[in-house]
């Protein structure tokens, strides 16, 4: 994906401070793309994953995701051995290739009522990156409303000059998409998962984007709708339905 922007303004703070979250985005979103090597598993010890993310997290929640990380990337050998390397990517087959432990990474799953993929989300979703003159590399291998894309989607609207008003549009993605149904997943993926290393990257991708969001309300003065509110918000269009027409033999068809 890719979006054009102007500079950031240097005596913007709130740009340059949001550039700075949309990099964390772009991090998590890495760490789901695919099952890790060994090269960046030390990256992360090297950097002391997830010190270096630019958003304290400081909720019950982001504390406890947090200090899970950061235990496992500390705890990660220097030279993992095979078989450490080959569970990791049966646990990443389990959770986004195969579905195995059923947490699919796309919100069609989650809000279709028949729990299947490719469904109106992933249109809404692709909708939105049309906006910005963005599309999913190859949807047929990840679609739209994959949670990769959308990690990277508000990570995108979060760089270059951001105002209020792009501001809006990233809170207004976030509750329409991506947190209607992001910790459902995450939640699905700790519980399920065989390995404590996707299941601290799980934890600690829902617990950032709950309080980016929060952090943005702060920023907008505007609370966030609740789960109610979103779901009514959501809802399709009703159709008109067609008025009856009676039928009596010998006279047709009366309105």
């Amino acid at each position: 994906m890719t979006i054009q922007h102007r500079p950031v303004n240097p005596d913007n703070p709130l740009s340059t401070f949001f550039n700075v979250l949309a990099e964390d985005l772009q991090m998590l979103a890495t760490l789901h793309i695919r099952e890790p090597d060994g090269d960046f598993l030390q990256i992360l010890k090297d950097e002391r994953f997830p010190s270096g993310l630019g958003l304290r997290l400081t909720s019950e929640l982001g504390l406890k995701a947090s200090d899970a990380a950061t235990r496992v990337i500390a705890m990660l050998p220097e030279a993992p051995d095979q078989k450490a390397m080959d569970e990791l990517a049966a646990d990443y087959a389990g959770i986004y290739l195969n579905h195995s432990i059923q947490a699919s990474p796309e919100e069609s799953v989650w809000i279709d009522e028949e729990n299947l993929t490719y469904q109106d989300s992933m249109f809404q979703v692709r909708e939105w990156y049309g906006r910005y003159g963005m599309s999913a590399p190859n949807w047929r291998i990840r679609p739209d409303d994959h949670l990769v894309l959308q990690l990277e989607f508000v990570g995108l609207l979060l760089t270059g000059e951001v105002g209020h008003q792009r501001l809006q549009e990233v809170a207004r993605f976030m509750d329409e998409h991506l947190l209607r149904w992001l910790m459902d997943f995450t939640e699905r993926v700790a519980a399920k998962c065989d390995t404590d290393y996707f299941a601290s990257v799980a934890m600690l991708t829902g617990a950032y984007c709950e309080e980016l969001r929060d952090l943005i309300a702060d920023v907008l003065n505007q609370p966030r709708p609740t789960k109610e509110e979103i779901d009514e918000r959501m809802k399709p269009n009703p159709r008109e339905d067609p008025v009856p027409v009676a039928f009596v033999p010998g006279v047709g068809p009366a309105v």
